[in-house]
Order: structure tokens, then C-alpha cells, then sequence
């Protein structure tokens, strides 16, 4: 399935033709967007639209531009499963960042189901994330990906160089996104 993912930085490129023209089956947002960013969704009616919102959304676009949230929603799509978990490891007091604790995601991912395709803003612990706490995986994303593996995990949030980036955990396939990638799932 022909996927167009976005992430992070507004797409510099027309959405709707990207997608028509490429043929696409699914858009997935991985966070981190104004709500300005992602208003041509809104003009794409007959393409399903998911996603997670980042650690520097409002939290509040997602329905009035079409989007699903999946964040802790499971979701089927052309025989595939698909999960999600929004935002990132708290590393600030703010009422308004979406953000966990490390314990908080132990608490949401502990009786999660395995899926084909996990959506998340921030990455496992140790697998294209850094030392920073702003920046730092999921604990129990890892464990998860460990215990429960998906086919496919899709993140954004961190800034791996094409030196460092890990496309693969055991049998997942990594695939971190920046601004867009057409990915075929």
C-alpha cells in the first residue's frame, strides 16, 4: 500500500497532487504541525487520512481536517493493523506540550495488542534517538517493539544523520520521517 508520511516540518511540497499523483492509498501524520500545515487534508475527502499528534501540536486538528487519531486506537485498513501513540518523553513542566513519563507509557503500552504498523511521534529507547531528554526513545516502546513486533514503525520527533539511522529492529522495519516520504507499506 502506497503510503504518503508526514512529520515535523511543514511538507514542502502540494499534498493534494502529491498524493494524486503518486497514487496514494493512505496519508499518516506523525506530529509536530500547525494547523495551517496540514489544512490541504482537508480538501482530500476520498483518501483515508491517520495519525498521532507530536509534542508541539495544539492536540486539536486532527477531526476537522479528516484525520483519525490513533493514539491508542487500533485501527484495520486493507488487511493491515494499525496502532499509534502520540507525543514524547516529558521532558518540561507544560500544561500544554504532549508529553509522558517514561512510567506513563509503561502504563499505556502494558496490555497493548501486536499490530502490522505502529505509529509514533518518538522513537524507541536507543533506536535513532539521542541522549538529550527532549529527544530521548520510549522505554517501553522498546520493550513493546521486543515483545510485540510490528512489521513497521514509522517516527519522527529526532534528527538522526543518514550515518546513524537505524532502519531495522529485529524483524521491524524503521522508517523515520522528516517533512514527507512516499513509503510502500
Amino acid at each position: 500500500m502506497k503510503t504518503l508520511v508526514l512529520a515535523d516540518r511543514r511538507p514542502q511540497i502540494d499534498i493534494r497532487q502529491t498524493a494524486i499523483s503518486e497514487n496514494v492509498e493512505l496519508i499518516i501524520s506523525l506530529g509536530d504541525f500547525a494547523r495551517e500545515d496540514l489544512l490541504p487534508l482537508a480538501d482530500i475527502p476520498n483518501i483515508p487520512k491517520i495519525g498521532i499528534y507530536g509534542n508541539h501540536d495544539s492536540g486539536q486538528y486532527m477531526e476537522e481536517l479528516g484525520i483519525m487519531n490513533l493514539h491508542q486506537m487500533i485501527w484495520h485498513y486493507q488487511g493491515k493493523s494499525f496502532a499509534g501513540l502520540q507525543g514524547c518523553v516529558r521532558y518540561k513542566a507544560s500544561p500544554y506540550a504532549i508529553m509522558y513519563t517514561q512510567e506513563e507509557v509503561y502504563d499505556i503500552l502494558a496490555d497493548y495488542p501486536q499490530v502490522d504498523i505502529f505509529l509514533t511521534h518518538c522513537p524507541p529507547r536507543g533506536i535513532n534517538d539521542e541522549d538529550e531528554i527532549a529527544h530521548q526513545g520510549f522505554d517501553a516502546l522498546l520493550q513493546y517493539i521486543d515483545q510485540k513486533p510490528p512489521q513497521v514503525l514509522l517516527h519522527g520527533h529526532t534528527y538522526p544523520s543518514e550515518h546513524n539511522l537505524i532502519r531495522q529492529h529485529g524483524p521491524t522495519r524503521i522508517e523515520y520521517v522528516y517533512g514527507y516520504r512516499i513509503i510502500e507499506l
